[in-house]
């Protein structure tokens, strides 16, 4: 039996589905958005809103700070981010918004 063979009721439409066809509408209904509400998307450049004391490294991001190619994450309330100080970096979307 495949993916097709099997409907769900999809609450939000009112409407029986393949469950590939739900599975493929709730991966696109999930958007990230920064603090201002404009959808983020991988490889965008943010920039931050206020200053953040970054734990475990002992260093701070000023406001103002430009940071290059984010990656979304599973969460989309956070982003994968690259600093040449800090591996590793996860910041919150509330707290960025898009260049």
């Amino acid at each position: 039996m495949s993916d097709n063979d099997e409907y769900v009721y999809d609450e939000a439409s009112g409407e029986w589905m393949p469950a590939a066809d739900l599975a493929a509408r709730n991966d696109e209904s999930v958007q990230v958005v920064d603090s201002q509400g404009t959808a983020l998307a991988d490889g965008d450049s943010v920039v931050l809103i206020k200053d953040l004391k970054v734990k475990g490294a002992g260093h701070t991001l000023k406001q103002g700070t430009v940071i290059k190619t984010i990656r979304l994450t599973a969460n989309p309330e956070e982003v994968d981010c690259r600093h040449p100080d800090i591996k590793g970096l996860v910041l919150r979307t509330e707290f960025i918004r898009k260049r």
